[in-house]
């Protein structure tokens, strides 16, 4: 069985070197269908192996109390109800692999991630799950091969708006279960509806919290373009959350950077990290004078500098400006915003002064998505985080297609595994897309690539495997 993360959660050592060691690359080709393989690079003192195969884009990872991997897919690209959440089963230590699969969920629109949490007074275990439209829960009791009964729906979302292929709508929701001043409370974010607008519902672009029960809902953070992965990381204090942010589309191929926050919990009221009128660049928020688009001057948007219609999504020929830039709802009846308790949308700011710092940031969409952070792991990851950056949409662009590496007092990103993308007689190849990223000891984890559907199974060349589900 797999040892929770909260075994090797410690202390945060002033020891840390400030810069990661350096260690040569080594390619590993993997085969993973017949004729088919992808060739990867890690540091050599790593090593790397197809752990799994057959899910149709699989996203995130959790542990489930009785210590069992759990992992969403969620199918393809389109706006979609096919979605399921797997049990990773079966773990052969020879192979590195695990056996099979067992399905727990299906019929899902677009899960993107999970979390569990224990109630310390009833004993009950329950499984949060977030979709497009609404987040869930669902008892869970060890063992399940699936739900025991239908799950309670703690909150809507506002679930409509451009074809995912236009760049303007995030379809997921990322759910994270922390501790704030003693108390459980269930994080959520939302994507933006659009690529660069003034927002209509509360719960566009922001991130919230809530009682496990859905009580006592309360906005955390605004100006979060695309915050497509939350989590805790407790050995930076508790209420302290961490999240990777996509930066908006329209400003060429090299700004704005996308950037990595670390959020802070409880404060009178949510800080808003700029969007979409601040952007990041030389690691710094700078005023976007761009004219932001409304339903009466659409004229205000302008064309996106990116270049090619060419995209990792298939081609964009037709994409207007004010296509990706109008706000979720233009050409639709209005309708009540479902997170109106929350308060209002906020206006744009008009400097960005008050801009919280990132933590770090990465080159302009590289598209960062899920990341883990390592204690007492071996000297190549101690004390540092990976992410997974999945890529920039246009491949022409070459940025992201790998996962970086950066400590808390050297916060440039590092590569630590590349290969995803290939210029092939100046022509971009795209071979994989890693997404999410899964600690199962201290110096051992899993990472999803969404593009082929494999799951990759990391761990240092000179340790034994570390044990997994069955």
């Amino acid at each position: 069985m797999p040892t929770p993360h909260a075994l090797y959660v410690f202390a945060l050592f002033a020891s840390f070197a400030s810069v990661l060691p350096t260690a040569a690359q080594k390619a590993h080709t993997l085969n993973y269908a017949p004729g088919k393989s992808i060739t990867l690079s890690l540091p050599e003192n790593f090593d790397i192996q197809v752990a799994a195969t057959g899910i149709k884009r699989p996203r995130f990872f959790a542990l489930s109390p009785d210590g069992r991997i759990f992992v969403t897919s969620m199918y393809n690209l389109a706006d979609n109800a096919r979605g399921a959440v797997y049990i990773l089963e079966g773990w052969d230590e020879r192979t590195h692999t695990f056996t099979h699969s067992t399905r727990y969920l299906d019929h899902l629109r677009n899960p993107n991630n999970l979390d569990f949490w224990t109630d310390p007074a009833s004993h009950q275990s329950w499984l949060y799950l977030p979709l497009t439209d609404k987040l869930l829960r669902y008892r869970y009791n060890p063992g399940d091969n699936a739900p025991s009964g239908p799950p309670e729906t703690l909150v809507k979302f506002p679930d409509y708006g451009l074809g995912y292929k236009y760049g303007g709508w995030h379809l997921t929701r990322t759910v994270a279960v922390t501790q704030v001043n003693g108390h459980p409370r269930i994080f959520i974010s939302v994507g933006s509806s659009c690529n660069y607008c003034q927002e209509r519902e509360v719960l566009r672009a922001a991130a919230m919290s809530m009682d496990p029960d859905g009580k006592n809902q309360k906005l955390e953070a605004l100006g979060l373009r695309n915050a497509v992965d939350i989590r805790p990381i407790s050995v930076f204090g508790e209420s302290t959350i961490f999240a990777t942010n996509m930066g908006d589309d329209h400003l060429g191929d090299k700004l704005p950077e996308d950037t990595f926050f670390e959020l802070r919990s409880s404060q009178p009221a949510p800080p808003n990290y700029g969007w979409p009128t601040c952007y990041f660049a030389a690691g710094k928020p700078v005023f976007d004078r761009t004219p932001l688009p409304t339903l009466t001057n659409l004229e205000a948007s302008t064309q996106s500098k990116t270049g090619s219609a060419v995209s990792v999504y298939g081609k964009q020929s037709k994409v207007a400006a004010a296509g990706t830039n109008l706000a979720a709802g233009g050409g639709h009846t209005p309708t009540s915003d479902p997170n109106a308790n929350l308060g209002h949308p906020p206006a744009a700011l008009k400097a960005c002064n008050e801009v919280p710092l990132a933590y770090t940031t990465f080159a302009a969409h590289s598209s960062p998505l899920g990341f883990e952070y390592f204690t007492r792991a071996n000297p190549h990851l101690n004390g540092s985080f990976l992410v997974s950056l999945h890529g920039a949409g246009h491949p022409r662009i070459g940025s992201g297609y790998r996962v970086v590496r950066f400590t808390s007092t050297d916060r440039t990103p590092r590569d630590f595994l590349t290969g995803f993308l290939t210029f092939e007689n100046g022509k971009p190849v795209v071979h994989g897309r890693p997404c999410g990223i899964f600690r199962i000891a201290p110096d051992t984890f899993l990472i999803s690539d969404d593009y082929i559907g494999l799951i990759y199974y990391i761990h240092p060349r000179d340790q034994s495997p570390a044990p997994h589900s069955n």
